[in-house]
């Protein structure tokens, strides 16, 4: 990293980038609306309980697993270890969702994101060399998912014309 690159540089474009994928997008990557919590916002229970085609998965099991990877993620935020994870039961486990249970996952994804932003902010986080790459790899990870349900949502909706 260049000498004149500072760390308060650092943590602001993270807390942007994050801000951009969940809810503010300011056009540094996402078209404006298309941030994550924009996009599900009008997606009803039925829509998130299906999928783009057989070999893909819900729009609710994308959500269940970027719940998932930020929950995982901010253990080495916190300085502990990653644990055992289990990556397959998401995807292994998609149902269907009910309205309540859609809202609950929405809710739970906001929180993990809020969670997140908390972390990009607490000077204690950025005292680990690791702590950049880390923000890194969530904010494209859930970039990822955020694609892979718009484009779902895309087909979902073409097949109900």
């Amino acid at each position: 990293m260049p000498a004149n690159v500072t760390l308060e540089r650092v943590r602001s474009e993270v807390l942007e980038f994050l801000g951009e994928t969940f809810d503010r997008v300011r056009g540094i990557y996402l078209d404006r609306g298309t941030s994550f919590f924009e996009t599900l916002a009008d997606v009803t229970a039925s829509e998130a309980s299906k999928r783009a085609s057989p070999d893909t998965a819900s729009i609710a099991a994308h959500v269940r697993h970027c719940i998932y990877y930020l929950e995982v993620l901010q253990r080495p935020l916190q300085g502990e270890p990653l644990g055992t994870l289990d990556w397959r039961s998401i995807w292994t486990n998609d149902r269907p969702v009910d309205e309540g249970e859609w809202n609950e996952l929405r809710d739970r994804l906001r929180n993990e994101a809020a969670s997140v932003e908390a972390r990009a902010k607490d000077d204690a986080t950025w005292e680990r060399e690791d702590s950049p790459w880390e923000f890194m790899a969530i904010i494209v990870h859930t970039a990822y998912h955020l694609g892979a349900v718009r484009q779902a949502l895309r087909v979902i909706r073409a097949e109900r014309v």
